[in-house]
């Protein structure tokens, strides 16, 4: 008995034993010096998964070596692998800031990967450990344009060239970017509604043109609207003034002489870039028919990789109460911030996003209950001089004059936009 309980003990220590021993095996033991430049050699001699291996392997003991950490990441990077080098590049930024070669180098690995508004957030990051740097202020020039910022990467690339007229990238980004620069555009918006009871299609239209200038964007409409076998038109002007670094506002009026709008509209709202990719926003609306309503209303959003996200609610005080809704968005982008898969969801009724189902009942319509999706996708032709858009939404929504009793709405819209110099 006693010598079974000791051949059962010699064996798992045996086996503990050879399991110390493999562990042992797997923790790194050389020069890393030296294995560094063999794993160099590999990955330029196209044998990165070799390179990769003994990279990690060096790490195993030398986890803060950053120059292997670094390169370990740009071997993903060029293998296409974004999400494992921005993991890397994430931990040898936190340990060591100072560093400008990790910057650029995570900064190219979210170009490359398309993701053109965090390369623009960390090259702001960037930027402040290291002000007015001009790689750093070109990659910052680069993201700005696949943001559709163009004139902002113009700003930028002249501040390179204000320092050293001679730099030769920044010459030819700005000699490609005036090329292809666009501050006009003419759009035209189509819409229709199909109720599933009570109401016959209704129709809208929009001609708009907008121009983006050093202090903002300036966008005037005509929005065309058919309903009741009756037509109304409405003038209406947009402007996002830039006001500080990171600070803009949007302010809106508008003017029609027709029920099918609001005799008078305007509005205000402020914008803040946060930290973390974030932006948030707090505004009103007004809208005056008969009387006038006043909304309230504000936005949280946020750039994450290649997606977009924000919820903005609306609060409207009326005589029966204040009515609240809201909607959350959700984009996915493609090549720039032109080319995106969209998505929102909304709850409740507002006056803002449906001022076209008024219909003569202004002072009880904050009280209707509605719920909304849509789902729209944008692209642009190769030179981004032409951009459509498409969008199928449904609605499910209390009837105005018969509150209790809810219709369906089936929508579509069509847009296209022309940019010229």
């Amino acid at each position: 008995m006693i010598s079974k309980i000791t051949t059962k003990l010699s064996f798992i220590l045996s086996f503990c034993f050879a399991l110390h021993m493999q562990a042992q095996e797997k923790i790194y033991n050389g020069n890393p010096d030296t294995s560094f430049e063999t794993a160099r050699n590999l990955a330029f001699n196209q044998e990165r998964k070799q390179a990769q291996d003994t990279l990690r392997h060096i790490l195993t003991k030398y986890p803060d070596y950053h120059d292997i950490r670094t390169f370990l990441a740009t071997t993903y990077s060029w293998d296409g692998d974004y999400k494992k080098a921005r993991t890397e590049f994430a931990y040898v930024i936190d340990k060591d800031p100072k560093n400008k070669a990790n910057w650029v180098a995570a900064i190219k690995n979210e170009s490359w990967s398309e993701s053109p508004f965090v390369a623009l957030e960390m090259s702001k990051k960037a930027l402040k450990f290291f002000p007015e740097d001009p790689e750093l202020t070109y990659l910052k020039a680069t993201a700005e344009k696949s943001t559709n910022n163009p004139l902002e990467a113009l700003n930028s690339i002249e501040s390179i060239l204000d320092k050293n007229p001679q730099d030769e990238n920044a010459l030819s980004f700005k000699a490609n970017l005036n090329q292809t620069l666009r501050k006009n555009t003419i759009g035209v918006i189509a819409a229709v509604d199909f109720y599933s009871e009570v109401f016959d299609p209704m129709q809208y239209y929009t001609l708009n043109y907008s121009r983006q200038t050093k202090y903002g964007t300036i966008i005037s409409k005509f929005n065309v609207n058919r309903r009741f076998n009756e037509n109304g038109t409405q003038i209406e002007f947009d402007l996002y003034p830039k006001i500080a670094k990171g600070l803009y506002a949007y302010l809106n009026i508008g003017f029609a002489n027709t029920f099918l709008f609001p005799d008078l509209r305007y509005g205000a709202e402020l914008y803040k870039s946060l930290p973390h990719s974030l932006e948030a926003s707090l505004g009103f609306r007004s809208l005056k028919y008969s009387t006038t309503t006043n909304i309230y209303t504000g936005s949280i959003g946020w750039y994450t990789g290649n997606s977009y996200l924000s919820f903005r609610p609306y609060i409207t005080p009326g005589d029966n109460g204040t009515s609240t809704s809201g909607t959350f968005t959700y984009r996915k982008y493609r090549s720039d911030a032109d080319n995106f898969f969209g998505a929102t969801i909304g709850m409740g009724f507002s006056p803002e996003i449906n001022q076209f189902n008024f219909s003569g009942n202004e002072n009880a319509v904050v009280d209707l209950k509605s719920q909304k999706i849509n789902v729209g996708y944008y692209f642009t032709s190769d030179n981004k001089r032409n951009a459509w858009g498409a969008q199928v939404g449904l609605t499910h929504q209390e009837i105005t004059f018969d509150q209790g009793n809810y219709f369906w709405i089936y929508n579509i819209t069509l847009t296209w936009d022309l940019r010229f110099k």
